[in-house]
């Protein structure tokens, strides 16, 4: 049986005190699917993300990851199912060094030492981050940020990343080499962008947020485009 990578359903949020973000949102994606969130900004694509791997949970309707439902009970295994790329590079990169920034999460999975540092060596060689490994991450471009915050992510060895405006203030080559890398990267993929041509080439699958529902899921390349409210 083929068990879903991650599952929403009928899934209800709103902030304390305010209107509704998502409204009744229902999709799956599968195993080695590279999906592709789009819409317009205020249509609930980061509210959604969030609730991926229990940093926010539904207010009703469930969410599960490898087919488990996330609850307050079961946070800390769905977290390990899911690595959440985030837009602003400076929310995961916090300790001194970057070898130090990707080994944080694997420390705190109690792991051997020696299984640390193996797992932080394949991370920053896989995202080109070995040059800088003992680097500040204050002194790095945007650039270099964002492949280290890529690296703290595939060192916890997740099955699913989940990412949040990846492109986002990046310069051409740094787009580039963050596309080179991603595209070779053989994860579940859940990927919240505004840039079309972006998601056409890591994604062969698009759902469409408006106004916290889901106006389009399907092919990429029927994705009614540019992108206009529906609703």
């Amino acid at each position: 049986m083929n068990i879903p990578a991650i599952e929403f359903n009928d899934v209800c949020f709103s902030y304390p005190g305010g209107q509704e973000v998502l409204r009744h949102i229902s999709f799956t994606i599968h195993p080695g699917e590279k999906v592709a969130l789009v819409g317009l900004n205020g249509s609930g694509k980061s509210t959604l993300l969030l609730h991926t791997n229990g940093l926010l949970l539904a207010d009703n309707g469930t969410v599960a990851v490898n087919g488990k439902v996330i609850d307050r009970k079961n946070l800390d295994d769905c977290r390990r199912y899911v690595g959440m790329v985030f837009q602003n590079s400076d929310d995961q990169l916090f300790m001194p060094t970057v070898e130090a920034d990707v080994a944080f999460g694997p420390r705190n999975m109690d792991l051997p030492e020696d299984e640390v540092k193996k797992r932080v060596d394949e991370a920053l060689r896989t995202t080109g981050c070995l040059a800088f490994r003992e680097s500040a991450p204050y002194h790095l471009s945007g650039g270099q940020k964002k492949m280290a915050s890529i690296a703290t992510v595939l060192s916890m060895e997740p099955d699913i990343l989940v990412f949040d405006e990846p492109t986002s203030g990046l310069d051409f080559a740094a787009e580039a080499q963050l596309i080179g890398i991603v595209d070779r990267l053989p994860h579940t993929m859940l990927m919240s962008t505004h840039d079309m041509d972006l998601a056409r080439r890591l994604c062969s699958r698009a759902i469409l947020m408006d106004h916290g529902a889901i106006a389009y899921d399907g092919p990429i390349d029927t994705l009614p485009y540019p992108l206009i409210s529906t609703l």
